[in-house]
């Protein structure tokens, strides 16, 4: 299977480690992944913020980039949701029909623990992580992807484990995007709810599937020096006994 990596620009920038684990564990699985360079943004914080029209060209753009592949894999529940959910819109609102047919004669796209266990059908990807872990479902994978509880699953396979049940788990961490800046009193607020639940699991590390919601909620666990950590789902699953993706840091 022909498989793309798209990354993200948020990963790519500030995340980069997330993205060479995806690559790591699905090439452990037998893909052969692709990063296709042309890549740039989904569209996303614009399509969110009220600038439809200017997110026509990197809509465009994504289709020509990804063009040809079997699927496209993305370590972010939240990208992967406007891809799916929004670049069909984007294509009506510029009223571009062939616009329009590209995007749906596209490669399917996938968030990552939705490929493993319906694409690849696997929960057990031969990880090994010997640490305390609690997992925050993201409310883009949560309610407009729905992946229910597959990453749940792919992590209670992980070897040495000892994986804690997150309290209200399915409330938002607060931040957003743009929200957080727009509404920052009520994001902290959130936040803080979000935190004194991942305190009270005892956990080491804090999991996701989206490092924009981790860099949140880890900002609010390093400040309070907590000593929990967090770091992205396919960072645990790419972790093996011979080959830890890379030692964890504190929040």
């Amino acid at each position: 299977m022909r498989v793309a990596l798209f990354i993200t620009c948020f990963n790519d920038t500030l995340f980069p480690d997330t993205g060479r684990a995806v690559v790591t564990l699905l090439e452990r699985l037998g893909c052969r992944v692709e990063f296709p360079l042309g890549q740039t943004c989904c569209g996303q914080m614009h399509f969110n913020t009220g600038y439809q029209p200017e997110c026509v060209p990197l809509v465009r753009r994504f289709t020509e980039v990804f063009d040809g592949y079997d699927a496209v894999v993305s370590p972010s529940g939240s990208c992967t949701a406007m891809v799916r959910e929004y670049h069909g819109r984007v294509a009506e609102v510029a009223g571009d029909e062939r616009l329009a047919e590209a995007v749906r004669a596209g490669p399917p796209v996938y968030e990552l623990s939705e490929f493993l266990v319906d694409v690849l059908q696997v929960t057990d990807v031969g990880a090994y992580f010997p640490h305390r872990v609690t997992y925050h479902p993201t409310c883009h994978s949560l309610r407009m992807l729905g992946v229910g509880d597959k990453p749940l699953a792919l992590l209670r396979a992980v070897q040495g484990i000892d994986l804690a049940e997150l309290p209200a788990a399915d409330q938002c961490c607060g931040f957003g995007g743009t929200f957080a800046l727009k509404n920052a009193d009520t994001s902290a607020a959130m936040c803080t709810d979000k935190v004194r639940h991942v305190l009270a699991t005892g956990a080491e590390v804090l999991s996701a599937g989206d490092n924009s919601c981790l860099m949140h909620i880890g900002g609010s666990l390093s400040r309070l020096r907590t000593g929990v950590r967090t770091l992205h789902l396919a960072e645990i699953l790419a972790a093996t006994r011979e080959s830890p993706v890379r030692k964890v840091k504190s929040a």
